[in-house]
């Protein structure tokens, strides 16, 4: 399998996308399990192959060719064709209102066809699909997405920020609110608008993603994790990661790959 990432420089991009991806390739596994990883993203799909069966939670999909999922919390179980191709943008959360006249937290815990909600992704996806190499496609959806750029408030500039940043110390909902400049009830607002979550629940999402990362990127326990992330204690931590991964902890470093989020199962 061969993958690509690419983090935009350009000002103007860097704040409506965070991040392109490509994966393509023969995989031997025939199931993926992609846990919550707390971003809003569009996912072309080039795959030449039968329609992908997909399960997010407890909802059925046949993947289309063009679609976008929001923050998630509960996983996704794919059933992965042999040979593969997805392209991706990340979406800065609070763009995706202004692109796609929908706000992101629409898409949360949901699969949808971009093309129902913008007929132009219909072209874009076979322009896309005509070139041969990952730098191409990011030059043609930077070109597209040139024609759609706004201006930004500063506050939204510092909340998509804080969405995508790691939670590195304790911060109750008080206290953000006077680091965003929004009074607690309109920050409640805009984060549930961008994510599907309301600012308590927010904050609890981001204690496990941060547990994720740790996971992956640190050799420390179970316990000292818990306590980095800053969870009450050990039990409240299992708790809240079983309950958006459907595994404990354990389960999960046991069966991580090397990407960040996702287990692959069931050689062919």
């Amino acid at each position: 399998m061969n993958s690509n990432l690419y983090i935009p420089e350009a000002p103007a991009i860097k704040n409506v996308i965070h991040s392109f991806w490509q994966i393509e390739g023969v995989t031997v596994f025939q199931k993926e399990n992609i846990i919550p990883k707390g971003i809003v993203e569009v996912i072309f799909n080039f795959s030449e192959s039968a329609p992908i069966f997909v399960q997010l939670g407890n909802k059925p999909y046949h993947l289309s060719h063009c679609f976008i999922n929001g923050f998630n919390t509960a996983p996704i179980q794919l059933q992965l064709p042999k040979q593969q191709v997805f392209f991706g943008v990340e979406f800065q959360p609070l763009a995706v209102r202004k692109i796609f006249k929908t706000p992101a937290g629409e898409f949360s815990d949901v699969l949808v066809d971009v093309t129902l909600l913008d007929a132009s992704f219909t072209s874009l996806w076979h322009l896309l699909a005509e070139q041969h190499d990952f730098n191409s496609r990011v030059s043609v959806f930077c070109s597209w997405i040139e024609r759609k750029l706004f201006a930004w408030q500063p506050q939204e500039k510092l909340l998509n920020h804080f969405l995508f940043a790691s939670l590195q110390h304790p911060v109750s909902v008080p206290a953000l609110s006077r680091t965003l400049c929004y009074s607690p009830r309109h920050l409640s607002r805009k984060i549930v608008e961008a994510t599907g979550m309301n600012t308590e629940e927010m904050l609890l999402y981001k204690k496990y993603l941060h547990a994720v990362h740790l996971m992956h990127h640190t050799d420390l326990s179970l316990t000292e994790i818990a306590y980095q992330s800053h969870f009450t204690d050990q039990s409240h931590f299992i708790k809240s990661f079983k309950a958006y991964t459907q595994m404990t902890p354990g389960e999960y470093r046991r069966n991580k790959s090397y990407r960040e989020g996702h287990l692959y199962e069931n050689v062919r």
